[in-house]
């Protein structure tokens, strides 16, 4: 979602809120999760006169004895893949226990401390429990699932029925605790992860205003970039994907309505699949579009994305948008070789331009060189329009179903301030304005709630606009150049994070996959002033398989991540 220019007067005023709010943040530690220590929370208070501003970051320390782990000897684990981790687990190397325990330790030191990124919300305080119950049933039979002993990190619009909260980063939400699990997350449960933490998001998934800065929340303030602190995250899976990116947890599930896996996948520079829309169940994940709503996987390579992707995966009848793949599939690509002979990938330039970006095109074109490389037919340019009709009509069918989907989630589940309709929402935001909106306020809720019920002749208007139209336009691309996958840039370097202005997104091609509720695979393809840039592979519903097994290709061939640095700023504004 885009931002428009504020006038001076909101400037002004954005400012003061902004200074408002470092003040307040500097006086309060607010607790979730795990006990924090007095030595705990002093050094919390010093770290926070260089640290980000954050509104109520969770205070954390080790599970085991309540003392705080310096950043510095909390190394090893998390350059590991989740093969490798499970390798380690069969060999008797390493427990759930440890594993879980070592990546507690390192939420403490790399969020709440060091470069405090902000990107958990609040640790599961059954972690340790749970690793435990695993290495017990390890040690009796086995692993449990192909994920056993695996911590996995869920974005806050997720729901967990334990201990932890669901608030999709909003004050409005706080003290939510769903009564059940999400689909997704029993499955994960089944699969034998350990769910680790929720992770900071945009609030309401980007959804509440124009003027929003991605990765900042109410609960929880503004998530850092790992590889230059002082840019943006995008969002609004912006959590999921730090914790990924800095080590926090091997893996991670975000969501997305248009762009919220891709874009934060792309920025800070991991691996993120958008299924096809309705193969990941959406029950228990709060709402903003059931066309084009999905969860998805994030991890450092493909393979540990595919692996996390098998378990999220599964038919729920429950789920009013749900699909299954017409054939069961394998999602782990085929190791043995990167041949790409007789693979057909057009090449999608209409969606984010040509020329504007140097360092971007220079990326691109190298990634086309070396799909080539690999055996690959390339088909340049491959045209598919994006319009501002199509966007605006994108934009009214969110609006439209966000409207009629949140009232079902509040009034399923219930919350602490018995909020039961987005009107409701909008009136607790207005009475607590200073802590909910002292940055950006709530156009988008308000344009939501002038809207009709879904039964109205202008939702379908809308619909055949958008997700009917693009679908179409797929399509038909897809059939007259014979093509398998289309690619494209997910982004441009990350923009420097201003609560003043909002974003500032530069270029994006997430909208396609989008709004045809199709998948995409994005992977790391280079980097512009150690900020990353990421390539899209795009396709056909029910195409997963395929897009993994190329972007598994380009990422063996490129070995592009690069694990971040974690620098305060940029000499140049690149």
């Amino acid at each position: 979602m885009g931002c428009e220019a504020a006038t001076k007067e909101e400037v002004a005023t954005k400012e003061q809120a902004a200074a408002q709010e470092q003040v307040a943040i500097k006086t309060e530690v607010v607790t979730k999760g795990v006990a924090t220590t007095p030595d705990a929370a002093n050094k919390i208070e010093a770290e926070k006169e260089t640290g980000t501003p954050d509104n109520a970051a969770s205070t954390l320390t080790s599970t085991d004895d309540q003392t705080i782990v310096s950043s510095s000897i909390v190394t090893g684990l998390e350059s590991l893949t989740v093969l490798d981790l499970r390798q380690r687990l069969a060999d008797g190397e390493l427990t759930a226990v440890a594993i879980t325990r070592f990546f507690l330790d390192r939420i403490i030191a790399m969020n709440n401390l060091g470069p405090r990124l902000n990107a958990i919300i609040q640790t599961n305080p059954d972690a340790i429990a749970i690793a435990q119950e695993l290495d017990r049933k390890f040690a009796e039979s086995g692993p449990t699932g192909p994920l056993h002993g695996i911590p996995v990190v869920l974005k806050d619009n997720i729901d967990t029925g334990d201990a932890m909260e669901t608030t999709a980063g909003s004050l409005a939400l706080a003290g939510h605790h769903a009564k059940d699990d999400a689909f997704l997350t029993a499955r994960l449960r089944a699969a034998g992860a350990v769910i680790l933490a929720k992770a900071n998001m945009s609030e309401w998934a980007n959804f509440r205003s124009n003027d929003s800065s991605s990765g900042w929340s109410s609960v929880a303030g503004q998530t850092r970039n790992p590889h230059v602190l002082d840019r943006n995250t995008c969002g609004s899976s912006s959590g999921s994907a730090v914790a990924v990116a800095a080590g926090l947890s091997p893996l991670a599930v975000g969501t997305e309505t248009d762009g919220s896996i891709v874009c934060p996948a792309g920025i800070n520079g991991v691996v993120g699949i958008k299924p096809t829309v309705g193969t990941v169940s959406r029950r228990g994940i709060i709402p903003i579009s059931h066309t084009q709503d999905t969860a998805g996987p994030m991890a450092k390579t493909v393979l540990g994305a595919a692996i996390l992707l098998e378990a999220l995966v599964g038919y729920d009848p429950r789920d009013r948008g749900a699909r299954r793949f017409p054939t069961p599939v394998n999602f782990m690509p085929e190791t043995q070789t990167l041949d790409l002979n007789g693979t057909r990938i057009g090449v999608l330039r209409s969606f984010f331009g040509s020329g504007k970006y140097p360092g971007v095109e220079r990326i691109f074109t190298s990634t086309i060189e070396t799909l080539t490389d690999l055996g690959a037919e390339i088909v340049d340019p491959v045209r598919i329009e994006s319009t501002s009709t199509l966007r605006d009509a994108e934009f009214a069918v969110m609006k439209f179903e966000f409207k009629a989907g949140i009232a079902e989630y509040l009034g399923e589940h219930g919350n602490p301030n018995n909020l039961a309709t987005l009107a409701d929402l909008i009136a607790f935001n207005n009475a607590n304005a200073t802590s909910v909106m002292p940055l950006f306020g709530q156009n988008v809720f308000t344009e939501s709630e002038a809207m009709a019920g879904l039964s109205d002749p202008a939702y379908q208007t809308a619909l055949e606009g958008s997700a009917l139209l693009v679908r179409r336009a797929f399509t038909e691309a897809f059939s007259e150049h014979d093509l398998d996958v289309l690619i494209a840039p997910v982004n441009a370097p990350a923009w420097k994070t201003d609560w003043v202005h909002g974003d500032r997104f530069q270029l994006s091609s997430s909208s396609l996959a989008a709004i045809s509720g199709n998948p995409s695979v994005v992977v790391p393809a280079g980097y512009i002033s150690s900020l990353p840039v990421n390539i899209a592979f795009i396709g056909p519903a029910f195409s997963e398989p395929v897009l993994i097994q190329v972007a598994y290709a380009f990422e063996q061939a490129t070995r592009a991540f690069q694990p971040p640095r974690f620098l305060p700023t940029l000499e140049t504004d690149q």
